[in-house]
C-alpha cells in the first residue's frame, strides 16, 4: 500500500479522518447552542474520559461547531500550578475579537477590553513568604485601550471572574449570539480557580447569559468540581467519552480506506478491534501500521498480525514509555503493584482494559507498606496525570492498557 495515501492519524489531539461514534455528543452540543440562541437556559458541558479516547479532538470539533454558529470562542489548556487568570483572559480576548466586527457600538467593545485588561494585569496573590507571582502569571495583553478601574480587578479571582464573564456575556447578547470557552485538561485547574469558575458558571446560568464553558478532563474531573462547589453536580452536563463500539471502530477504519478505494476483510477488522480495544488512538495507530505493511487491497488478518508489533513498539515509546519515564522509582513501584493487582483470576487484561479501580489498601499490602507511607507517591502520580482517584480509597490508570504495558517492563 502507498504510505503517502495512508489516511490514519495517530496524533495527540489530531482529528482522525473519520470522527466515528461521537454523533450523540455533537447532537447534544447542537441542542445547547440552539437553546441558548432562543434564550433558553442551558448548562455548561464537561467531557470526561481516559487518555486516548479523543477528548481533545471532540473539544476542537465542538469549538468548530460554535464558530459555525457565529459564536465567539476561545480555548485554553490548563496546567498544574498555573493561575487561570492569564489563560482565561487570553481566551476571552480571542472570543470578543471574533464578535467585535459585528458589534454596532465600538465603545462597548472598548469598555469590555478595559475590564479585561484590568483583570489580566491584576497581580496574582503572593505566595508563602511574600514570594512574587511567577512571570507566566504576569501577562501583559496586547490591548490598546487603558485598563478600567473598579470592575474585575479586586484581586479575588471568584469576584473578578464572575464580573468578567458577565460582561463578556453582555457583549455576546448585544450581537445576538454567544461565547464559549473551551478548557482542555481541566482537572489541572487549581482548587481556588475551579471554585471561581463554578461560581461564575452558576451566576451566568441564573441570569440566562449566553456564555458557556466546555471542559475536558480525566474521569475524576466531576469529583474535582464537586469538591470545589457542592452544587457543581447540578451545574454542568457531564458526558463520559469512552472507547468506540465495534460498529464505530469499523467505521473509523473502513470509511477513510474506502475513500482511497481500499477494503478490509472481516477477519482483519476482528483482529484490529481485538488489538485496539476500540480506543480511538489505538485504532488509528494499528490502522496506520497495518496500511503501511499491507501489500494490496483487501487488507487481511495476516497483514494485521505482521503490522501489530510495529504499532505496539510505537505505542510503547510514544504513548506509554513517555509517561513511564516521568515517574520516579518509587512511583514506578507503586504503578507496578497496581498493574499486578489489575489481573483477576490470572486473566491478562481482565480489569485494566475495563478501567477498573484498585484499592489503595491492596497496593500497600502488596508492597508490605503502610498506606500513609505511600501517599507521596500516589499524590505525585495523580499530579502527573498518570493515575486518578475516582472513588475514595481507590486509584486507576488514566491511560488504557497501561497496566498491560507495565507488566512487560523489567523491574
Amino acid at each position: 500500500m502507498d504510505p503517502v495515501r495512508n489516511p490514519y492519524a495517530p496524533g495527540a489531539g489530531q482529528r482522525p479522518p473519520e470522527l466515528a461514534g461521537r454523533g450523540r455528543e455533537l447532537d447534544v452540543f447542537d441542542v445547547v447552542l440552539e437553546r441558548i440562541a432562543r434564550g433558553r437556559p442551558e448548562r455548561s458541558l464537561m467531557l470526561t474520559g481516559l487518555r486516548g479516547v479523543g477528548k481533545t479532538v471532540l473539544l476542537n470539533t465542538l469549538r468548530s461547531e460554535a464558530i459555525n454558529h457565529l459564536w465567539g470562542t476561545g480555548k485554553i489548556e490548563a496546567r498544574p500550578d498555573q493561575s487561570l487568570r492569564r489563560p482565561i483572559a487570553a481566551a476571552l480576548h480571542m472570543a470578543v475579537r471574533e464578535l467585535a466586527p459585528r458589534h454596532r457600538a465600538p465603545d462597548r467593545i472598548d469598555a469590555f477590553l478595559g475590564v479585561l485588561k484590568a483583570f489580566a494585569q491584576r497581580s496574582a496573590p503572593t505566595g508563602r513568604g511574600g514570594t512574587a507571582p511567577k512571570l507566566r502569571d504576569r501577562w501583559q495583553p496586547g490591548i490598546d485601550v487603558p485598563a478600567s478601574s473598579g470592575r474585575a480587578d479586586s484581586g479575588d479571582i471568584e469576584i473578578d471572574l464572575v464580573e468578567l464573564l458577565s460582561d463578556a456575556a453582555a457583549v455576546a447578547t448585544d450581537v445576538g449570539t454567544g461565547i464559549a470557552i473551551f478548557i482542555d485538561e481541566m482537572q489541572d485547574v487549581g482548587a481556588e480557580d475551579v471554585s471561581a469558575l463554578c461560581a461564575a458558571c452558576h451566576e451566568l446560568s441564573q441570569l440566562g447569559a449566553p456564555l458557556i464553558v466546555v471542559g475536558a478532563g480525566l474521569p475524576h474531573l466531576p469529583a474535582v468540581l464537586s469538591a470545589a462547589k457542592s452544587y457543581s453536580e447540578r451545574l454542568y452536563r457531564y458526558q463520559r467519552i469512552d472507547r468506540l463500539d465495534r460498529i464505530a471502530a469499523d467505521q473509523a477504519l473502513c470509511a477513510p480506506a474506502e475513500r482511497e478505494e481500499v477494503e478490509y476483510e472481516q477477519k482483519a477488522l476482528d483482529l484490529l478491534y481485538e488489538k485496539s480495544g476500540g480506543y480511538p488512538y489505538f485504532v488509528q495507530a494499528y490502522g496506520k501500521a497495518t496500511w503501511d505493511h499491507a501489500p494490496r487491497s483487501p487488507i487481511t488478518a495476516a497483514d494485521v498480525r505482521v503490522a501489530a508489533p510495529e504499532a505496539e513498539a510505537e505505542l510503547a515509546v510514544g504513548f506509554f514509555g513517555s509517561r513511564f519515564e516521568r515517574a520516579t522509582p518509587a512511583e514506578r513501584e507503586y504503578m507496578r503493584a497496581m498493574a499486578t493487582l489489575a489481573l483477576v483470576d490470572g486473566e491478562e487484561g481482565a480489569r485494566d482494559d475495563m478501567d477498573a479501580a484498585v484499592p489503595t489498601a491492596e497496593i500497600a499490602r502488596a508492597l508490605g507498606r503502610k498506606p500513609a507511607s505511600l501517599s507521596p507517591a500516589r499524590d505525585a502520580l495523580i499530579k502527573k496525570g498518570l493515575i486518578y482517584s475516582g472513588e475514595r480509597g481507590t486509584v486507576a490508570f488514566t491511560v488504557p492498557h497501561f497496566g498491560r504495558y507495565l507488566r512487560t517492563q523489567p523491574a
